[in-house]
């Protein structure tokens, strides 16, 4: 299958910042597998054959855990499960916390960020909160229209800054 990409979107896990959430027996990826599966999520059967056959409900593409290692979810011509009305043509990433990320997960975040555009040129990056509803219509999705605070920073702040993450969003060393 072959779908077509225009939106990179850009999640946090909720989860405590700072916090690994990979081990050396389960990857960030499948924790979030479990959590997703009892929301009551979950992949067709052909993609799961095909792609990840352990992972039978996350709906990210990716996960990139606070040491910064980097999971992989659904493939990327399998539609994702992390947004409301823009799933079909996107691609979701989820970076393991809430608002603060360590320099590892900033650095996997720029590399994969820059991957996927050299393979979806032109297409836009942004956050999930960027995707609220614009509820008064003015052309801005303002803070207080937001549906979620994810990813708990601003993406456009983050590309702007030549993808440089803004001290207040960096876990201490």
């Amino acid at each position: 299958m072959s779908r077509t990409i225009n939106l990179i979107v850009i999640h946090c896990a909720a989860s405590p910042n700072g916090k690994v959430l990979g081990s050396a027996s389960k990857s960030a990826a499948a924790v979030i597998d479990q959590w997703h599966a009892q929301r009551g999520f979950h992949r067709q059967p052909a993609a799961i054959a095909a792609y990840n056959p352990d992972l039978k409900a996350i709906g990210y593409h990716f996960v990139l855990d606070v040491d910064g290692t980097k999971s992989t979810g659904r493939a990327l011509d399998e539609i994702g499960a992390h947004v409301a009305g823009h799933n079909a043509n996107s691609i979701g990433i989820c970076m393991v916390g809430t608002d603060q990320y360590s320099t590892a997960q900033w650095g996997a975040l720029t590399s994969l960020v820059k991957s996927l555009l050299a393979k979806y040129p032109g297409v836009p990056v942004v956050g999930h909160r960027d995707l609220s509803p614009d509820l008064n219509g003015d052309g801005t999705v303002e803070p207080s229209e937001w549906t979620k605070t994810c990813p708990g920073f601003t993406v456009a702040d983050w590309l702007a800054a030549g993808m440089k993450p803004q001290a207040k969003n960096t876990l201490a060393s």
